[in-house]
């Protein structure tokens, strides 16, 4: 065979496998990316129209926490916090309103606590996605409500669910073992 042709060949093959090779490492990556993030991941599609665009934000919110100093509470402070959300928990029969505003802040107290920068709603929200995937859509959800009610479009039913949806993130963030909340958004 001439030595033209077979090197010719050969470059075409290596280009091919560098190809495959590549396809292989981003579909991988895409799948990583939508086990870990889940509904967030079709979140960020949807929001962004491209899966690539999802991935680079998912990617920039994963390298942005990687340098936070994220702490596990030790068991003192862990009842601690455990102890006030039950307060503040009671107090939803008495008054909804202030006991969804007192969650929302227990729940910012011990994002602080661990160590998550306190930044506006938004890119708090991103922080917590890169750990608690599942829990995120909660947060939104009950952030939503407490907005709504400031504007007077919420019920007593929406601030249970806030409620609800606050201590999804709650529990996850206090690290509680085998207390696994679904989405409920």
């Amino acid at each position: 065979m001439d030595p033209k042709i077979l090197t010719v060949i050969v470059v075409v093959v290596a280009i091919l496998a560098v190809v495959a090779a590549l396809f292989l490492t981003r579909r991988r990556k895409s799948e990583h990316l939508k086990q870990k993030f889940g509904s967030e991941y079709d979140r960020l599609v949807h929001q962004h129209g491209d899966p690539q665009r999802a991935e680079t934000v998912l990617a920039q919110r994963e390298k942005r926490v990687s340098q936070f100093e994220i702490r596990t509470l030790p068991p003192v402070e862990r009842d601690r916090y455990a102890q006030q959300w039950a307060f503040v928990q009671k107090k939803f029969v008495d008054d909804p309103k202030g006991a969804v505003n007192e969650a929302d802040k227990l729940v910012t107290d011990v994002m602080k606590a661990r160590g998550y920068p306190m930044t506006e709603f938004d890119q708090r929200a991103d922080d917590i996605s890169v750990t608690y995937p599942h829990a995120v859509a909660n947060y939104r959800a009950a952030h939503d409500i407490v907005v709504r009610h400031g504007r007077g479009q919420s019920s007593t039913e929406d601030l249970r669910k806030a409620m609800v949806h606050f201590r999804s993130l709650f529990d996850e963030l206090l690290g509680k073992p085998g207390v696994a909340h679904k989405e409920v958004a």
